[in-house]
């Protein structure tokens, strides 16, 4: 232990601790923009400097270790004055547009400004500009960039993609697109853990709320609108309101306030995808010689694309059932369409999404096996569903709550758990169980996947096929070491389910922001809450899905299913592949 004085206040803290960790931990808060934990502790943005008795010169807090005696003023006149300039500094080369910066009230750079009282600007502002591009689903606004680094770290050290890097020199410095690229001409999956590590409005996901609004208005369209399993544990975050008052039900009634002819649920289609991927499995486990191993599961859009760019040669392993989100706009456009009446091509469907590889995956070629047309017309981010809430003055915590519309809105326990890290392999572990044996095993016979570690292992018996060696990743820093060690014959499994974010889809890169703080582990501990609290706990007793088999599909992995719900991987390509 080490024996420190902060501002007047004595305490013992850990050797290795840093100042800004000391600080905190005697209640005295440092500011900070750049700074975020074991990740960016670089002190690019100097807000977090002090005065040290006997140093020549203020030190930054956040990468500076405490020593024996150490005195530390954190609140004097010269360390407010150098925190303003510095600040102000930093304003110089930002646009300051707020009113119309989708960050706007959650902008880590806005909120230090009011908190460090800074209201007039002494230095000229002279923002860098450069063309913003919305061909891809994440955006970068080059003027409001503070060279925080934060992405680059994210992107490096979690992702291990290295997409972003720093450019230019001198006072031409600045954070850009790594080799003088574009981002659509790079192997960027989308992932958006940029976007939620940017302090400010910088890095942002492609906002389409105006293809929506425009489609709501026309009335020769019917508007039909899936959310997403991990949708409903987040949403309600930017209203402030409770997961009692957040409710998925008052989530339905604020979207079909907005007037959506049906509000349906992707857990339904979790369910479907469960039951054909599940199918593949088993399909392939049993005829182990004509296939190559692991078998991935391909949910996630953002691991797909890495798998394609980065180990090509693993693709082959990869389930071909599409995403939930896929499988629904297939359903929606053929059986729904049939079922309802309706034209087809008349029929536009939203998702809400915790994803922002969503937008780019919609965009497939390959993703039009209904009736020609795109299956899934517009992906919205959660962030965006509720700034569409706002803009159209909805207040959700007032609505009575609203039952998702049949017969696409039922959704069962191993559903829902699709958005955390672990739950696709529960889930599929429950039903092909049930699909070897007859019968159904305990649903919680597979907690060995759950967690928030981000690498899992584990082997479960299923009686008459034998050991299923699985393992769980998320993360695609952490999915590059396990294909790694894949392909170098250091592991072997039989399934693999991975998440391109760390902790599943809780965790996306289209989820409410909040500076600094992750939920992903929070909210995927609800998403097993409601499983454990569902009626149904296995996807292979979801009455709609039957009811789907029965009247349109005929079984899984049938002639109408591979058309409709399986893709070919191969059909696109990466930029790096062509």
């Amino acid at each position: 232990m080490v024996n420190i004085v902060i501002d007047g206040k004595r305490l013992a803290v850990a050797d290795g601790t840093t100042i800004m960790e000391a600080a905190q931990r005697a209640g005295t808060p440092i500011p900070h923009l750049c700074y975020l934990k074991d990740l960016n502790e670089i002190a690019a943005c100097r807000m977090c400097v002090v005065e040290v008795e006997g140093a020549e010169r203020m030190v930054t807090a956040c990468n500076n270790q405490v020593f024996e005696g150490m005195v530390v003023h954190t609140n004097t006149p010269a360390v407010r004055q150098a925190r303003k300039t510095n600040l102000r500094l930093i304003l110089s080369q930002h646009d300051s547009n707020c009113t119309v910066c989708i960050r706007s009230g959650n902008c880590e750079l806005q909120k230090l400004a009011q908190d460090m009282n800074i209201h007039y600007q002494p230095y000229p502002v002279q923002p860098e500009r450069a063309r913003v591009d919305l061909s891809v689903p994440v955006v970068r606004e080059a003027s409001k960039c503070i060279k925080c680094m934060r992405c680059v770290q994210v992107c490096d050290k979690i992702q291990d993609m290295h997409i972003w890097d720093v450019s230019g020199t001198g006072s031409r410095t600045t954070v850009d697109v790594s080799l003088r690229r574009k981002l659509g001409d790079t192997d960027c999956t989308f992932c958006g853990q940029c976007v939620t590590h940017c302090p400010t409005g910088a890095l942002t996901v492609r906002d389409d709320t105006g293809r929506v609004l425009k489609a709501l208005a026309d009335p020769e369209l019917t508007t039909v609108i899936q959310v997403a399993p991990a949708v409903r544990v987040a949403w309600a975050e930017s209203f402030g309101l409770s997961p009692e008052v957040g409710t998925a039900g008052r989530m339905v009634a604020a979207l079909k306030r907005m007037g959506f002819n049906y509000v349906f649920d992707t857990n339904f289609t979790a369910d479907l995808t469960i039951m054909e991927e599940g199918s593949e499995f088993l399909e392939r486990f049993t005829h182990r010689d004509g296939y190559s191993w692991p078998m991935y599961t391909s949910c996630c859009p953002g691991w797909v694309r890495f798998l394609k760019s980065q180990f090509p040669g693993q693709v082959a392993g990869l389930s071909t059932a599409k995403s939930p989100q896929q499988m629904f706009g297939a359903v929606a456009k053929s059986y729904l369409a049939q079922k309802l009446g309706l034209d087809p091509h008349k029929i536009f469907v939203v998702s809400i999404m915790p994803c922002s590889a969503k937008k780019a995956e919609c965009a497939l070629p390959s993703m039009k096996d209904a009736c020609g047309d795109p299956d899934v017309d517009v992906v919205l981010t959660t962030r965006e569903m509720d700034r569409l809430l706002r803009s159209d003055c909805v207040l959700p915590g007032d609505l009575p709550e609203e039952k998702f519309d049949s017969p696409l809105g039922t959704g069962t326990g191993a559903a829902v758990i699709f958005g955390a890290t672990g739950g696709v392999m529960d889930a599929a572990l429950r039903s092909a169980y049930y699909l070897v044996t007859g019968s159904n095993p305990d649903a919680d016979a597979f907690t060995a996947v759950r967690g928030s570690k981000p690498w899992k292992e584990a082997v479960f018996t299923v009686p008459g096929a034998g050991d299923v060696k699985v393992a769980v990743v998320s993360g695609l820093g952490n999915a590059r070491a396990l294909v790694e060690a894949v392909e170098a014959g250091e592991v072997s499994y039989d399934f693999v389910e991975v998440m391109a974010c760390p902790g599943g889809c809780a965790g996306g890169g289209g989820q409410p922001i909040h500076g600094g703080v992750e939920l992903a582990e929070p909210r995927g501990k609800r998403l097993w809450e409601l499983d454990a609290k569902a009626d149904i706990r296995f996807s292979h007793e979801n009455p709609e899905v039957q009811a789907l088999y029965a009247e349109y599909l005929g079984q899984p992995l049938g002639e109408k299913s591979h058309h409709l719900l399986h893709t070919d991987h191969e059909a696109w390509r990466m930029p790096s592949q062509r």
